[in-house]
């Protein structure tokens, strides 16, 4: 079996979750392509040393560029900031390397024009690249595209989506690079929201072309940070201003007709990670959330009307996607696991000289959503996404 030599930029949150999928993908799949967890990047040597033993990294480096530059890495992991993706992404790619990059693809749809098109010019040379939308990855979520590609829904009305969150509802929970418009592109916007409007995309397998919005900032200040630790962090004594939008409500027309309703907010006491899907259609409906990811409720309304109601699917068994390597049915699977799945899936098409799903393209069309979600906010109207 070949190696794949991997370079991960990254260790925080987005780092730990990618260097156990990178682990663990080939203890559970049989995989074309051995990964192996070669180099491990960071700005700190202190720091990305202690994380490359903690984690399982070979070696480090300071520097990306040196990273990317390395013989024995083929595939460049980015789970940096927003602001960095485009620059180390199109670096990577025109120097030979398939690309892995944490969602959103940028943080702006300038920036992720010119990562597809860098895309689409190392594609041409067999270089493969996507954007990592890891929800895609959930059994349940993958079964319910599943069913709706097969026709179960029939003709896709309502589409209903929110991404519920808590982590900063405490106005005196510190700044984050995660509230900082010049690092991050936007709030729970970009970094939830993006999550709801490519899940939905994906299940229903339809673009959104139009939406209405309204974005809010509810703490306009907060304490400078002493430490970080993940989400996590101690106040220091300074106080700073926070640059982004704290939730984002837009309704939303499908190209199909479909409308949508969608809410991300990091202000829903109480809720940890809701992530809440119910889809409509003329034959059927589905839910999810994924404070419950194992289960899918499917409603046929072709049954009998005296028996007939909402069906729970418990994703667990071995024809379920991905679950046949996992463990036996009603053995529940985590949030870890979408990683995981991602790995299997980029290093399979990497194999097999296909193209990955989600596409930078794909990142794109996301992005050119989460900035008309931007421009309706602030102009009070109805914005259109281009195809």
């Amino acid at each position: 079996m070949a190696n794949l030599g991997i370079g991960l930029i990254g260790y925080a949150f987005m780092g730990a979750a990618h260097s156990q999928a990178w682990r663990s993908a080939p203890r559970f799949f049989d995989l074309p392509l051995q990964p192996e967890l070669n180099v491990l990047g960071g700005r700190s040597a202190d720091a990305v040393q202690a994380a490359a033993t903690k984690l399982g990294w070979k070696e480090t480096e300071t520097d990306w560029r040196k990273l990317i530059a390395r013989d024995d890495v083929q595939l460049v992991d980015v789970c940096t900031p927003g602001d960095t993706h485009a620059e180390i992404a199109i670096a990577a790619l025109e120097a030979g390397k398939h690309v892995l990059c944490e969602k959103p693809l940028a943080n702006t749809v300038e920036e992720a024009e010119a990562m597809t098109a860098a895309a689409a010019a190392a594609n041409a040379k067999g270089i493969r690249s996507m954007v990592g939308f890891t929800y895609r990855r959930v059994p349940a979520i993958a079964l319910a595209r599943q069913l709706v590609a097969e026709g179960k829904l029939g003709t896709i009305r309502h589409v209903r989506a929110q991404y519920l969150q808590d982590w900063i509802a405490d106005e005196n929970a510190p700044l984050s690079w995660r509230l900082d418009k010049t690092k991050a592109g936007s709030g729970a916007l970009g970094d939830i929201g993006a999550h709801i409007i490519d899940m939905t995309q994906f299940i229903t397998g339809d673009t959104i072309g139009e939406v209405s919005a309204r974005l809010e900032t509810f703490v306009k200040e907060r304490p400078v940070a002493a430490s970080h630790s993940g989400l996590a962090g101690t106040a220091g004594t300074q106080r700073g201003p926070v640059t982004v939008d704290d939730a984002a409500v837009f309704l939303a027309t499908f190209r199909s007709g479909a409308l949508g309703v969608f809410e991300a907010t990091r202000f829903a006491t109480g809720r940890k990670n809701a992530i809440r899907i119910e889809i409509n259609g003329s034959l059927g409906s589905l839910a999810f959330d994924f404070e419950d990811m194992n289960l899918l409720h499917y409603y046929d309304a072709g049954e009998d009307s005296r028996t007939a109601g909402f069906r729970r699917i418990l994703a667990t068994e071995p024809d379920h996607p991905y679950v046949a390597a996992w463990w036996p049915p009603g053995h529940l699977l985590g949030y870890e696991h979408g990683f995981t799945h991602q790995v299997v899936d980029l290093v399979t098409a990497i194999a097999n000289g296909t193209d990955p799903a989600p596409s930078f393209a794909d990142g794109l069309q996301v992005q050119r959503v989460l900035a008309a979600v931007e421009a309706s906010s602030a102009s009070r109207q109805w914005q259109e996404i281009p195809a």
